[in-house]
């Protein structure tokens, strides 16, 4: 089928493209003026030129379409401290839902976020001890970010429970891979910080997933009946900052000092049942993480003048 896809350009998008054309379908993708192209050109169809929020560019995007995907999100109104409230929800928030209304009755599925969660609430205890989250937590966000994707799902629920339309939503945590902007890849600071100082202390971690397995969950919703209504979150593993120093450390053969705290490991995991049902494992662990960096400090090398 024909998928329109905002945000084709990006990290996300240009891996949704990829994997939505080895799918076989054929993507139309709304790419912004200054954004660049010459990496997803073989796997799009057809360009459209213009703003997730203008409506002006729609007709042309949804044109012959029957799913639309939306992954676009202007950062530059959520970037400032404090974010500028007025264009976030001028751009981010109504440009979403007006969206959403105008390419009705299509599919519409949504790229949300982990970050709809930030207060986790007691659980039943899962595997390894550790309580386990699944997609009926409620959504409580620490920020707009957060707050925004939320907001969003809850308009897709009501598509869906009050007009019977197809919406669904997939949930990302932190997201590695190669970005086609290198320096914005997970990793590239750690690599870069260990070569400058043989030391690493930065405290903390992240749930993590591969940019792969978010993009074969996300295409595996398109066009599926047992989709609709759904929303899946997609974590692989949780790993410390320093975790990920110490496996760029052994790509790198060297011995820094880095910083551990244990504490900052979770005290919760989340249910991989839901993403499981589109075919996607969610398996990767630590292993992975490596791979990725392995590949990252090659690529890395390979720039290297």
């Amino acid at each position: 089928m024909r998928v329109a896809l905002t945000g084709a350009s990006g990290f996300l998008g240009s891996a949704f493209a990829r994997e939505l054309s080895a799918a076989g379908h054929l993507v139309t993708g709304l790419v912004r003026p200054s954004s660049r192209r010459d990496h997803i050109e073989a796997v799009v169809d057809r360009f459209v030129v213009g703003d997730q929020a203008d409506p002006t560019c729609w007709p042309d995007l949804l044109d012959g379409a029957e799913c639309v995907i939306h992954n676009s999100l202007d950062w530059s109104s959520m970037r400032p401290e404090p974010p500028d409230l007025g264009a976030h929800l001028a751009t981010n928030l109504a440009g979403s839902l007006l969206l959403l209304r105008d390419s009705a009755p299509r599919q519409f599925v949504f790229v949300s976020s982990m970050a709809v969660y930030h207060e986790i609430l007691p659980r039943p205890v899962g595997p390894h001890g550790l309580a386990l989250v699944d997609e009926d937590h409620p959504l409580r966000p620490r920020n707009e970010y957060g707050a925004y994707k939320a907001a969003i799902e809850s308009h897709l629920w009501a598509a869906h429970l009050g007009d019977g339309r197809h919406t669904c939503a997939i949930r990302p945590c932190a997201v590695y891979g190669i970005d086609p902007r290198l320096e914005r890849s997970h990793g590239f600071q750690v690599v870069q910080e260990l070569r400058r100082s043989g030391a690493y202390s930065k405290p903390g971690g992240l749930n993590f997933v591969h940019i792969d397995d978010v993009a074969r969950a996300l295409v595996a919703t398109v066009g599926n009946p047992a989709a609709a209504g759904r929303v899946y979150n997609l974590v692989d593993c949780h790993a410390l900052h320093a975790d990920w120093a110490a496996m760029a450390a052994e790509v790198l053969g060297i011995q820094p000092d880095i910083a551990v705290n244990e504490a900052d490991r979770p005290a919760h995991a989340f249910s991989k049942a839901a993403a499981a049902t589109l075919g996607v494992r969610l398996d990767r662990g630590h292993a992975g993480i490596l791979a990725h960096l392995r590949e990252l400090i090659s690529v890395l090398d390979q720039a290297s003048p």
